[in-house]
């Protein structure tokens, strides 16, 4: 028997009274957390639903998600986490390929309003027969959307203890959906087994403390901050202080405030605390309490990581890992030399190398596609077995992420193979020519892609954030890559802007952008 609900349960017996969870004024113990957990548990049993069956939950870092989460797991049911960034149209998808019985669904705000958007999904899909709106305020007594049932409302008579239904470790935990960069999104199933192993194993790459204090800024509906930082956050009985959206002078008012010593992002949320005009006192108290300090979901440039270092005093370190890996797969480990840019080695119990198209092992330096074998690999795509078979053979799991690898086993990505331009027939990695754009003094972020060309095939385009108050042009921009690069990998074409399109989990949406 392996439940993933052990993270929390655990923690609740052994740190009842410790704060499990911090959000603007409310502190919420292990105790309480794990208390509604269970009455969500109780809650979905008296509606019929039981082992196996499909849950969605769609809500920013708010305290409603581990509860929600883990009382789910509690039920025997599998957790479908939902971006909240979704449509209507995108939500009824999710709902009805996932085949999810019900819906808890954060009411949101007039800018996003969750609960109207997930209330029309909802009514698209026959299959999920309960909607359960999560309010914005604790004083709200009638559900706002009609025909939606209040969360608080629906728990009413629900006790708060719950015997954990007995799940295999290799029963399906959570169905997480892929971005869906190319065609729709597939549903990745990570059994208990998966998760678990990778948070256990996460937790050793990680210093510890009697008590660790997280901030949560990476969403909670995505692999990262789920496993990274909410299930190793618990695993370790730490508290977790929820930010719903990342804005660096509020994240850095909280690191403060709360003594943060343990904080995860992307690496724009890392450019972003380097660009920040923090005072000298906040940089002194961040600079005492961070040990530790981690970079995931992109490849982080290295004028960020050194950046950070000159200013906050940490060390970030780098990991690599996808949705459907649960998500780590290589880090930084602590006992062995950090290398910059580097995402580190494979994590304990994880096989890595390098293949060509035709699954062949490449042998030496590479460069070569990335494979994956361990007990972090999903069981494949739900519903999808062409599509799985496409991407796993022999327990091995192709990423479609191309890096090289240096003679001590250290693996460095160099870009998405689909993502990678062919320029006049040589090929051209963006991730190089972004790492080298950004040593420029006036540039603060840079994103490379191919667009179209008539006679080349593809032109190379450097979409580029200046810093404050440069004043290099287009053309100047193009002069100087001319000095930095072979003659087809300089960009011909600059354009500036302020701010890229992101994903809800802070990646550059570089589709967008095309």
């Amino acid at each position: 028997m392996l439940n993933l609900s052990v993270l929390l349960e655990d923690a609740a017996r052994e740190t009842p009274d410790r704060d499990a969870v911090v959000f603007g004024d409310m502190r919420l113990s292990y105790s309480f957390i794990d208390g509604v957990a269970n009455q969500v548990a109780n809650l979905l049993v008296s509606r019929g639903i039981g082992p196996g069956d499909k849950v969605a939950i769609s809500s920013p870092n708010l305290p409603y998600f581990p509860m929600i989460y883990f009382g789910i797991l509690k039920a025997g049911a599998v957790v479908v986490p939902l971006n909240v960034l979704l449509k209507p149209r995108e939500i009824a998808y999710h709902l009805a390929d996932s085949e999810a019985k019900a819906l808890f669904c954060f009411q949101g705000t007039p800018e996003l309003p969750l609960g109207e958007m997930g209330w029309a999904g909802f009514q698209e899909t026959p299959g999920c027969e309960h909607f359960f709106l999560l309010p914005a305020g604790l004083d709200v007594t009638e559900s706002p959307i009609e025909g939606a049932e209040l969360f608080w409302a629906a728990l009413g008579g629900q006790a708060n203890t719950f015997e954990t239904v007995v799940t295999e470790p290799t029963d399906t935990a959570v169905v997480l959906y892929t971005s869906g960069t190319t065609g729709q999104p597939k549903g990745a199933e990570l059994s208990h087994n998966n998760l678990l192993n990778n948070a256990m194993v996460d937790d050793l790459l990680f210093e510890r403390s009697l008590h660790d204090t997280f901030l949560v800024t990476l969403p909670l509906f995505h692999i990262f901050g789920q496993t990274c930082v909410m299930n190793v956050g618990l695993y370790r009985r730490a508290t977790l202080v929820l930010m719903p959206r990342f804005e660096p002078k509020a994240a850095i008012a909280l690191m403060v405030k709360e003594k943060v010593n343990q904080f995860a992002g992307v690496p724009t949320m890392w450019w972003a605390l380097l660009t920040d005009d923090t005072s000298a006192e906040d940089v002194a108290t961040i600079r005492e309490n961070l040990r530790v300090a981690v970079s995931g979901g992109a490849a982080l440039p290295l004028e960020v990581l050194k950046g950070i270092k000159n200013k906050f005093g940490v060390d970030i370190l780098e990991g690599y890992g996808l949705s459907e890996t649960s998500p780590v797969a290589s880090f930084n480990r602590p006992d062995r030399p950090t290398k910059p840019g580097s995402i580190g080695l494979p994590i304990w119990g994880v096989e890595m190398k390098l293949i060509d198209d035709d699954w062949k092992t490449i042998e030496g330096e590479g460069p070569g596609e990335i494979a994956i074998r361990g007990a972090n690999v999903m069981k494949g795509y739900f519903k999808r077995p062409e599509a799985t078979a496409e991407v796993i053979k022999d327990g091995w799991f192709r990423t479609g992420d191309v890096a090289r690898r240096d003679d001590e086993g250290y693996y460095y990505i160099i870009d998405r193979s689909k993502d990678m331009i062919i320029r006049g027939g040589f090929n051209v990695y963006p991730r190089e020519i972004e790492e080298v754009l950004m040593t420029h003094p006036q540039v603060s972020l840079a994103a490379v892609m191919g667009v179209p060309h008539e006679s080349h095939g593809e032109e190379i385009k450097a979409f580029v954030i200046r810093t404050p108050d440069a004043t290099i042009t287009e053309e100047e921009l193009v002069e100087w890559g001319k000095e930095q690069f072979a003659n087809y990998k300089y960009p011909r074409i600059v354009e500036f802007r302020d701010s890229f399109p992101m994903t809800a989990s802070g990646k550059i949406l570089k589709r967008e952008m095309r």
